[in-house]
């Protein structure tokens, strides 16, 4: 029997999964996640009866494909969607009407996570949370796994590596896999780079009239690169409250990474009231944070050592091989990826 392996439960796994299992329907697929949830940066929390997505904030209608499994081949039930525009401000905090380039800003009313938990709910794989995976081995033709746990998993026919690029390099630095393909796959992975996010939310008791749904800071010139109301999504917030996530941008996020969480959402917040010139806001009734060391991917992975490692039947995938930071870039490098093991395969 087929046996195919994946590596991490973001988007783009996720929709390579629900691929091969209907591509190749004798084949058991094994997904390893090193966390208690699934769909990577395009995360969700709950806290009470708000809902909030705290790293992608939604799925733009920028792929054909990605709009017909949303809105077609998945439950559409529960999809919602932003129809408010997104306002730009500048390194002094002056807001202005600025770009609404995106048709449609889609998640859920459940939260942007519904997309992983819908796609591998349409499948028959094996989903096995809080396993971190420690060394890759080429075994013959064949893959197998070892986890932090001292777990075993495999041999897999195909290999699917689905963490962000420095996480998959230091991954396929230490594979048992004497190959140039592997140094070549690695390296290639590591020349990717990141931006870093630090990510504070900010909940309120009162409602929030403005007119967009989001702020972002086009030239990164201020310590804040985005704001957003997360109450614009149907479902999100109770009437009468709001919720900002707030994103600082990379280089103030580099800088406090490591900085006192207490410390950071106080001055996120602090700038966040002078950006919407609300000393409200400097003050919230509770908060929240993320730090994203690796957030959103600059450029994509050089081809020529992704389609090598593939001969090879491993391979990469991620917003990081789509070369685009964006949910719906990921969804689609996932499609694809799934087709292409499945036609390497037969």
């Amino acid at each position: 029997m087929t046996s195919i392996g994946v590596v991490g439960a973001g988007a783009a796994a996720a929709a390579a999964t629900y691929v091969l299992d209907g591509a190749v329907p004798s084949a058991e697929v094994t997904v390893l996640e090193k966390s208690r949830g699934v769909c990577g940066r395009a995360a969700t929390r709950r806290r009470g009866d708000v809902t909030y997505d705290y790293g992608a904030n939604y799925i733009k209608s920028d792929d054909d494909r990605v709009v017909d499994l949303l809105t077609e081949t998945l439950d559409s039930a529960g999809l919602v969607d932003v129809t408010e525009p997104i306002y730009t401000f500048d390194s002094a905090g002056a807001v202005s009407e600025g770009r609404d380039a995106d048709d449609h800003k889609w998640s859920y009313r459940a939260g942007l996570t519904q997309v992983a938990k819908r796609l591998l709910g349409e499948t028959d794989a094996t989903v096995e949370h809080s396993t971190r995976v420690e060394t890759l081995v080429r075994d013959g033709e064949r893959w197998r796994v070892r986890d932090t746990d001292g777990g075993e998993w495999g041999p897999f026919d195909a290999l699917l590596l689905n963490p962000p690029a420095p996480q998959s390099a230091e991954l396929l630095r230490d594979a048992e896999w004497t190959s140039e393909v592997r140094r070549d796959l690695a390296e290639a992975a590591e020349a990717v780079p990141y931006r870093t996010i630090w990510t504070a939310v900010l909940g309120y008791e009162f409602e929030l009239d403005r007119p967009y749904y989001a702020l972002v800071n086009p030239d990164r010139d201020h310590q804040i690169g985005w704001i957003a109301r997360e109450e614009c999504k149907a479902g999100h917030v109770p009437d009468g409250e709001s919720v900002l996530v707030v994103q600082a941008n990379p280089e103030w996020s580099v800088d406090r990474y490591d900085d006192e969480p207490a410390e950071n959402v106080a001055e996120l917040a602090g700038l966040t009231a002078d950006v919407l010139d609300d000393e409200r806001l400097a003050d919230p009734e509770w908060t929240d944070h993320q730090g994203w060391r690796y957030a959103l991917p600059d450029e994509g992975v050089r081809r020529g050592a992704v389609d090598d490692a593939a001969e090879a039947g491993l391979y990469a995938v991620g917003d990081w091989v789509a070369g685009e930071a964006r949910v719906h870039a990921a969804l689609r490098n996932g499609l694809d990826t799934g087709e292409r093991v499945a036609y390497a395969l037969e």
